[in-house]
């Protein structure tokens, strides 16, 4: 008697960062013959230049910050002369330890992730990837026509997660000498006399808060008029008036028309007229997707004016057959995204069960000092009717734990639904704030009122007391 068994489903995916290697993983795990394609490493740009490495490079800056305001809670250092007087020494960081230690950090989780990978029977391809309509992956030995091709791999899905690349502007292309991106700061030797920072966004304050911090001399540019324009604006502010206080020299409404190089250093012309000189600069201007030249529109995948893929809520694209994740997509551009939307590509794709991805409920941290942590509805769109809510603020320098820790900036932001309580949003600004808006996000999640949020225990003292507090101050009387 014969038997007839069912073929594997085939999923090929494009790109090994958070998203494909998300969706390798689930693949595997719901039986899957799983092949991804990565052309430089398992972890992608996230794990090896980008993410992993920015913020262990922004943990010493921390570090290094941590320890000048020792003094502030009594903590003194001094070391002593030959003849036994005590000095106060300088804090003093090797930035080529440093960026040492990040890369090889960065090159470690890149290798654990494609152990993970092998252990769990999924097939690695080193290339370049291209699609070849709409069922199939090519694998070339370098970009486009210039690369050899060495196999076709055929598929049922294909999940494509690309990434994006550092924008780049003709007037100020960056040298990996004088002018960077990102992605090539971590050849520095020293810290640089004088960094500008052009761009104020997410990526340029990180940067910028860090370098202050490491000794650097920090001009940052913003063409706006305030740092960090697209959050909240209250959060804003604090860090905008930190950066100042903390000696950072902040153009608001400003724009860099040129950065070229001098004998010595850098030079950037703004649109005014006006020149700021420095010996470094670093360029944050935005990313742009790495979707061109790999086969998509011949695919027939829909992509927005600026490459980025169309996908709806599981990560499909106009495609039945082709998802795609991360950077590449119309979706923020946050790892823990692009994770998730790997992972509901696959469980679609594959028919398990899956929630459409919520971007409402999904928190983000920017990594300056302090950090801002945001997730839900926010305050500009209560403000302008988009969504119905009240707003409560609570300042962090009212709270015990922080005044025993010499914390005097930031706050915490609850929103709730009018009349309901339920809580749809909240802010907060504090050091490690990326691990204390995740009670937030759990009430946003799961569509908590402030009344059930404050009913949870909170250590005292304790930042998170700020969560409960604000809850609590919300009560909705019945």
């Amino acid at each position: 008697m014969a038997y007839e068994f069912e073929r594997k489903q085939r999923i090929t995916v494009l790109g090994g960062g958070p998203g494909g290697y998300e969706a390798a993983i689930a693949g595997a795990q719901l039986g899957a013959d799983v092949t991804l394609v990565e052309r430089v490493g398992v972890g992608g740009a996230a794990v090896l230049t980008d993410v992993v490495p920015s913020k262990t490079l922004i943990a010493t800056a921390e570090a290094a910050n941590a320890i000048g305001e020792a003094a502030d809670l009594g903590v003194q250092f001094f070391s002593r002369t030959d003849a036994g007087r005590p000095v106060r020494p300088d804090v003093a960081v090797n930035i080529a330890a440093v960026n040492k230690r990040l890369l090889g950090l960065a090159h470690q989780q890149s290798e654990d992730m494609k152990s993970t990978l092998i252990r769990s029977g999924v097939r690695i391809v080193q290339g370049e990837g291209r699609l070849d309509g709409r069922d199939a992956v090519i694998v070339s030995t370098g970009m486009g026509t210039n690369g050899v091709d060495f196999d076709r791999i055929e598929g049922d899905t294909t999940v494509v997660s690309v990434g994006a690349s550092p924008r780049l502007l003709a007037s100020a292309m960056p040298d990996g000498e004088r002018i960077f991106t990102w992605t090539q700061l971590y050849s520095l030797e020293a810290i640089p006399e004088h960094l500008i920072v052009v761009g104020s966004g997410v990526t340029g304050a990180e940067f910028a808060s860090a370098y202050t911090a490491l000794g650097s001399k920090v001009t940052l540019i913003s063409s706006r008029d305030q740092v960090l324009p697209g959050e909240d604006a209250d959060a804003a502010a604090v860090i905008e008036n930190v950066f100042r206080r903390n000696g950072m020299t902040v153009l608001n409404k400003s724009r860099a028309d040129s950065v070229v190089r001098t004998e010595n250093g850098v030079v950037a012309t703004l649109s005014d007229g006006r020149t700021v000189e420095g010996s470094h600069c670093l360029m944050a201007v935005g990313a742009v997707p790495n979707t061109a030249g790999i086969g998509l529109e011949e695919a027939g995948v829909q992509l927005t004016e600026s490459g980025h893929i169309r996908v709806n809520r599981v990560a499909r694209t106009s495609v039945p057959s082709i998802y795609a994740a991360g950077d590449c997509t119309t979706f923020l551009p946050l790892a823990s995204v692009a994770s998730m939307q790997g992972r509901t590509a696959v469980f679609h794709a594959m028919g398990d069960a899956v929630n459409p991805t919520e971007i409402r409920n999904v928190a983000s941290n920017i990594f300056t000092q302090p950090e801002i942590a945001t997730v839900g509805w926010t305050q500009r769109q209560i403000e302008e009717g988009i969504a119905q809510g009240d707003i409560y603020k609570l300042p962090l320098s009212e709270n015990p734990r922080a005044k025993m820790m010499g914390i005097n900036d930031g706050f915490v932001k609850l929103f709730a639904r009018t009349g309901s309580g339920t809580v749809i949003g909240g802010v907060i600004v504090a050091p490690k704030a990326s691990e204390l808006i995740f009670s937030i996000a759990l009430a946003v999640e799961h569509r908590l009122t402030v009344d059930q949020l404050s009913r949870a225990f909170s250590v005292y003292p304790s930042l998170t007391g700020s969560i409960t507090d604000a809850a609590r101050a919300m009560h909705i009387v019945l």
